[in-house]
């Protein structure tokens, strides 16, 4: 199994250690590729990137790059998630929504492969009311945010009621503190038993191979 990881950060910046790299070593702890994603910032200062024109390009390449080299890095194809924190929660439900199967006819190898994730985890995401549309074939969701995160925990909920609309199985878990940001790290709450609650999943899921 692989996972695109996409940080948090406002797109304004990467918070690339607390929801990147210590993200990819829980991943890899548990057996999982971990490919941390630096997506272009739309608002970054003096910056002439979108959400939708840069970053989710980026994302869709990301997918596409695991997906055609899965043989050479040694993961299967049809088990690769991508996986975002707050603004990078915004482009996860991005590339989960408005992926394509691939151009067959690209002289580059890459872009002949599909930027569908096989499945997907968004943790507090934050994004615009209306700026998510979930197809039927939107992939396997997991969410999960705190309630007190008041702004992304509507986000998350609305996220996972438009999923749910559409027959997509998804599972969400709404833990009453935590604030925005948490990440996997330890705040002696039971929101710390989140990645638990994933890796169940994933195995609910037999994303994991016996």
């Amino acid at each position: 199994m692989a996972v695109v990881i996409a940080p948090g950060g406002g797109h304004s910046q990467l918070v690339i250690d607390k929801e990147g790299y210590e993200i990819a070593d829980w991943l890899n702890r548990n057996g999982i590729a971990g490919f941390v994603l630096k997506y272009r910032l739309a608002r970054a200062p003096g910056s002439h990137y979108t959400v939708e024109g840069d970053a989710l390009p980026d994302a869709a390449r990301a997918v596409r790059m695991v997906r055609s080299r899965a043989s050479e890095w040694g993961v299967d194809p049809a088990r690769i998630g991508f996986m975002g924190f707050s603004a990078g929660g915004e482009v996860a439900a991005l590339i989960e929504t408005r992926f394509d199967a691939g151009n067959d006819n690209s002289a580059d190898p890459v872009e002949r492969a599909s930027s569908r994730p096989d499945f997907a985890i968004v943790v507090y995401p934050g994004f615009k009311p209306g700026t998510i549309t979930v197809p039927k074939n939107a992939p396997p969701t997991f969410l999960v945010c705190a309630d007190d995160d008041r702004s992304h925990v509507v986000t998350t909920v609305n996220l996972y009621l438009d999923l749910e609309k559409q027959s997509v199985p998804s599972e969400l878990h709404i833990y009453a503190s935590g604030g925005h940001g948490f990440g996997m790290q330890t705040k002696h709450l039971p929101v710390d038993t989140w990645p638990d609650r994933l890796r169940e999943w994933m195995a609910d899921r037999k994303l994991f191979k016996e």
